[in-house]
């Protein structure tokens, strides 16, 4: 009976010694400046790289246009849909920190009118967390304010911070699409 206690007590302190020389979860303030694949326990896409598809990619864009028109069918505006893109340019690459792939591109719609489409291509966003997913706003189509104002919740975190400090004045981000 004392050898169980004393083999018992003797795991706990070599457990506890190990999770106090580093073997845990890492501190707060290094937690989120180091990508989520190259955390403690890493996530499975560390052994592949990740396959985010480009801002072109016809994938992509057919994604959005059909989650759109479908959209569209359902709740607003029936005939409105997207016929194409143009001007297709990436934003911003791993901008968070993240696995994500931010784009702007300007959408033809059928009603003769252009309008900027934002949107992010995700690692693990898709059915089940097994292939990439998309994350789309219309600029202007957006009734329930979802990321309000202007798509401007989409963007990566400092395009964000940059359009909005008075200090940089006509230095800031402010980019036509």
């Amino acid at each position: 009976m004392q050898r169980g206690i004393a083999f018992l007590l003797f795991v706990l302190g070599l457990a506890t010694a190990a999770h106090a020389a580093g073997g845990g979860i890492p501190r707060g303030d290094l937690f989120y400046g180091v990508p989520a694949e190259a955390r403690w326990a890493p996530f499975w896409p560390l052994l592949l790289p990740p396959l985010l598809p480009a801002c072109d990619d016809a994938g992509v864009l057919s994604t959005i246009s059909g989650r759109f028109a479908e959209t569209q069918r359902t709740y607003w505006n029936p005939q409105l849909a997207i016929d194409g893109f143009e001007r297709v340019r990436e934003i911003g690459y791993r901008a968070n920190g993240l696995s994500r792939r931010y784009c702007v591109a300007r959408a033809a719609m059928n009603d003769l009118k252009q309008r900027t489409v934002v949107y992010a291509v995700v690692e693990s966003l898709g059915i089940i967390g097994m292939t990439w997913g998309v994350e789309w706003c219309v600029v202007g189509l957006d009734p329930m304010h979802a990321y309000s104002p202007a798509c401007y919740a989409i963007k990566p975190i400092v395009q964000r911070w940059l359009t909005v400090q008075p200090w940089l004045g006509e230095y800031g981000l402010k980019a036509r699409y």
